[in-house]
């Protein structure tokens, strides 16, 4: 499978996925500019997290309008796999690709640490193959991760299996205390009504490597690979 990742000014966790993409996965990676308006024929775009240029308007609002995310859109309404991951899920959802919005925290302070996530569904391409009792930890490092839609839009969203993890505590129970953001409903990542687009604030990149003594992010991957190559 052939992976493009997108690399804004400022993006800091790129080189992460393209090393757990390559190195672990085996899969061929295209490192895509975000000035590019050539995604070079991948399978999948992975917009990384970390800063893009203009978050200090509002996170993703500037690169919403960088040349490779007028393709990447066009890629997506093709069918076309997208995964946003933080400030890539920031990005899709300023170009409504995927439906709410991200908020600042609810104590307004950067959070970085590790979380407890729980798969809410089976029914996507980054969920396939993971068990949806348990809990993963992953680590979370942003300052607007709350996330927002309207209730109407969340409903919906429930109605069509579109919320793909809330944040949990490390027995997978969804609970107040175990969101560390603010996020409505305590969703930590969800899809569009196609399936082929994915946003999700916690960072499975860099849960996925033994040499990080954590590897619960690696399933995510390893479910994309399955699903997509079946």
């Amino acid at each position: 499978m052939k992976f493009g990742v997108v690399t804004f000014p400022g993006s800091n966790c790129d080189q992460d996925i393209i090393d757990v993409l390559s190195k672990i996965m085996g899969q061929q990676v295209e490192n895509l500019w975000h000035k590019n308006h050539d995604l070079k024929g991948v399978d999948m775009v992975i917009l990384p997290g970390g800063f893009s240029y203009g978050d200090y308007l509002r996170s993703g609002a500037i690169a919403r309008f960088s040349p490779v995310m007028q393709e990447v859109i066009q890629f997506a309404s093709k069918g076309g796999y997208v995964m946003g991951i933080c400030n890539g899920f920031q990005i899709l959802t300023e170009a409504g690709l995927v439906p709410g919005a991200l908020l600042h925290n609810a104590n307004r302070k950067f959070i970085c640490r590790n979380v407890y996530l729980k798969p809410a569904t089976s029914h996507s391409l980054i969920t396939s193959d993971l068990d949806l009792n348990k809990a993963l930890k992953i680590p979370i490092a942003h300052g607007e991760g709350n996330y927002f839609a309207r209730p109407d839009v969340v409903k919906e969203m429930e109605d069509r299996d579109q919320i793909l993890f809330r944040y949990c505590d490390e027995h997978g129970n969804v609970t107040a205390e175990s969101n560390p953001n603010g996020s409505l409903a305590n969703i930590a990542g969800v899809c569009n009504a196609g399936r082929n687009v994915f946003g999700m604030m916690p960072h499975p990149e860099r849960a996925a490597d033994p040499i990080l003594a954590n590897e619960d992010g690696l399933g995510i991957f390893e479910s994309i690979l399955k699903t997509a190559l079946a």
